[in-house]
């Protein structure tokens, strides 16, 4: 399991600095969206909220009618979303999904907001591998990620551990590659807030 020493310094002053998760209504809008995605397929079971930090989104989605388990590698992120969600299921992994409890977990959908940033470009692919084999055809993704305005990938000095921004053709096309199709996509420019264009980008699990 990859560990997040950065964000275990950090969880306090981050829970204090982010009490709401969302930081614009468009945030909120593509979590909204995502979740009646997942509401009105035919599928059932758990969602996976990877890399859930406190619980902010795993109680929304929650909230919305889903089952979700919250998935973060940080012990100390974990222990403020336990202590601010007792009645919530959390999970300590990471995108590989590897720990006991979730090795064999078959869940619908996947939410991953801004935390593939910390996967390496070199290990992305593994990942949506893994996903593309958990989730059953028509499961819904969701990945945010500072994104570019040119092609690939680029690496930025992010404030707790190293992070990669990604252009949303080359995310999309990496899901693509892993089994999964676009559906839609959701773009923000730079604000007080951001320093990066944003991207919310939805896939759902090719049916053949």
């Amino acid at each position: 399991m990859v560990t997040q020493p950065g964000y275990d310094a950090l969880a306090d002053l981050y829970a204090e600095m982010f009490p709401d998760p969302y930081l614009t209504p468009l945030e909120r809008h593509a979590v909204a969206t995502f979740a009646e995605t997942v509401r009105r397929s035919a599928l059932r079971g758990i969602v996976l909220d990877v890399g859930c930090g406190t619980g902010g989104v795993t109680a929304d989605l929650t909230g919305a009618g889903l089952e979700v388990v919250g998935v973060d590698p940080s012990v100390e992120m974990l222990r403020i979303a336990r202590a601010g969600h007792p009645s919530l299921r959390f999970v300590r992994d990471d995108a590989r999904l590897r720990s006991d409890e979730l090795r064999t977990a078959t869940p619908i959908a996947i939410i991953a907001r801004f935390s593939l940033i910390h996967v390496p470009p070199s290990e992305l692919r593994t990942v949506l591998d893994v996903w593309s084999e958990r989730i059953p055809p028509g499961g819904t993704v969701l990945i945010a990620c500072q994104t570019t305005d040119t092609p690939g990938e680029a690496e930025f000095d992010h404030a707790v551990a190293p992070a990669w921004r990604r252009h949303p053709d080359h995310l999309s096309s990496m899901l693509a590659e892993s089994g999964f199709d676009e559906v839609w996509r959701m773009i923000s420019r730079p604000d007080a807030d951001h320093r990066f264009p944003d991207v919310h980008l939805a896939a759902h699990r090719r049916r053949s």
